[in-house]
């Protein structure tokens, strides 16, 4: 029988009481992680490995090896309008299930492990369910799914190609017999308490308002499965949050983590990937001849302090790097990319290490744009605003494209006159504050503020 029980971290006391419980200084030396096995992070639809960062950065705090945390790209992480049918740039559950079976095969064979761990976040556990009900779940210790529609966006009668039907034979598959999981792997569900776009009872999360998904906020549970309520989070931070990090941790490695704060490494080391949208989709397809260059900002401003700290262009794989820099530096990433705008993405101090700082364009210039002396986005890639949950201010004020309620928008954007060309604009989520500088639209840039929480 599926086991649900709600935890106390809801609520910013019971957070506090349990960050203060649980974190040691932040310099002191890593807890030994013990038998945990290697783990294989997998992200969710039109998404990428970097989402799995500051999951990572916690990992390693708690004294799990680098070498045993990996995080997979899909290539084409978006799913089909219709799973059967081609879409280009779009990927198929058949599609998915294979590249996750590489990844846990290479993950085997570079760890020695027997059997290692998986972790999705949203649509990335179908595809862990997919492999482990259909493609030799032996391997497979534990599997969290975080936020994963499980019993689908909707179940409808029409659409049923839709890999997110619950009555399409996708889920239906997967969800047939008395348990929903395979014995054989220990299943934990985590899950919203109502603030999940993605499970929701009525349809106008995905288009049709007024019309019953047939969903509630129940869908991610699992018949079989450990399942979990973490609080007034939102789908993306079922998984990315530290309250699921606590989660995770402690499911698979069978205690506590040591501590719940990131502890920051003297030497920082960056690399990653420079990833495209051909034809507007999303796609972790690596580009090819873009240049990055990054610097350190000032934190109040924005102003550069000096030249380019780094400068290269991409090769045929689209990587990029790497460059060592200071844990206290904020710093600014300039990406010009082929054929796209030229993205100013400032982000806060990286207080660890990170192979997988992927790098993508933002989205060209819009009608909306027009007469727009610079554009500038504030960006939450982990996570959603949630208005009043969340204190969200961007230039002193709280963005006027964020809708209240159910958080649903995870990107801001200001458009300023020519005259606030050059000026440092603030964007603040809770605790997390960057400044950025704007940039001539003329001149095709766009300014990202990209929030690490």
């Amino acid at each position: 029988m599926a086991l649900s029980r709600r935890r106390i971290l809801q609520g910013a006391g019971a957070l506090s009481l349990l960050a203060g419980r649980l974190a040691a200084p932040a310099l002191a030396q890593p807890a030994p992680a013990g038998d945990i096995p290697p783990i294989l992070f997998v992200h969710g639809n039109g998404d990428h490995a970097a989402l799995w960062m500051t999951t990572l950065w916690r990992m390693e705090t708690n004294g799990v090896p680098r070498e045993r945390l990996v995080a997979l790209n899909f290539t084409d992480p978006l799913a089909r309008t219709d799973d059967k049918v081609e879409q280009a740039n779009r990927s198929s559950t058949e599609d998915q299930r294979r590249e996750l079976a590489e990844a846990v095969k290479e993950l085997k064979q570079t760890s020695g492990a027997a059997r290692i761990a998986l972790v999705g976040n949203s649509r990335g556990g179908n595809a862990i369910r997919n492999y482990i009900k259909n493609g030799g779940g032996g391997d497979i210790s534990h599997a969290v799914l975080c936020g994963t529609p499980n019993h689908g966006l909707y179940a409808w009668d029409d659409d049923l190609g839709n890999e997110f039907n619950g009555r399409g034979p996708f889920l239906r598959g997967l969800n047939d017999g008395e348990s929903e999981v395979t014995v054989g792997t220990a299943f934990l569900t985590l899950r919203s308490d109502g603030l999940d776009k993605y499970a929701q009872a009525d349809g106008r999360f995905v288009g049709k308002p007024g019309t019953p998904t047939n969903v509630t906020a129940e869908g991610p549970a699992l018949k079989g499965a450990t399942n979990l309520v973490l609080g007034a989070v939102d789908h993306r931070e079922t998984g990315f949050h530290l309250r699921a990090f606590r989660e995770i941790y402690r499911f698979i490695a069978g205690h506590e983590p040591s501590q719940i704060e990131i502890m920051p490494e003297t030497a920082v080391r960056l690399s990653g990937l420079v990833t495209g949208t051909p034809g507007g989709v999303q796609t972790n397809r690596p580009v090819k001849g873009a240049t990055v260059d990054i610097y350190h900002v000032s934190a109040e401003t924005g102003e550069r302090r000096g030249g380019p700290l780094h400068s290269s262009q991409t090769g045929a794989d689209g990587r990029w790097g790497p460059e060592q820099v200071d844990p206290s530096w904020p710093l600014e990433f300039v990406l010009t990319s082929p054929d796209a705008v030229t993205t100013h993405i400032y982000r806060s101090p990286f207080p660890r290490s990170s192979e997988i700082v992927h790098l993508r364009a933002a989205r060209p210039q819009l009608a909306a744009d027009a007469g727009a002396g610079a554009i500038v986005l504030m960006s939450r890639p982990r996570g959603y605003f949630g208005l009043p949950r969340d204190i969200v201010l961007f230039d002193g004020k709280e963005p006027a494209d964020v809708k209240p309620g159910v958080p649903t928008d995870s990107v801001a954007t200001l458009r300023l006159a020519a005259a606030d060309i050059g000026r440092p604009v603030a964007a603040i989520f809770n605790q997390e504050r960057i400044v950025m500088r704007t940039w001539p639209a003329s001149e095709n840039r766009i300014a990202v503020a990209e929030l690490t929480y």
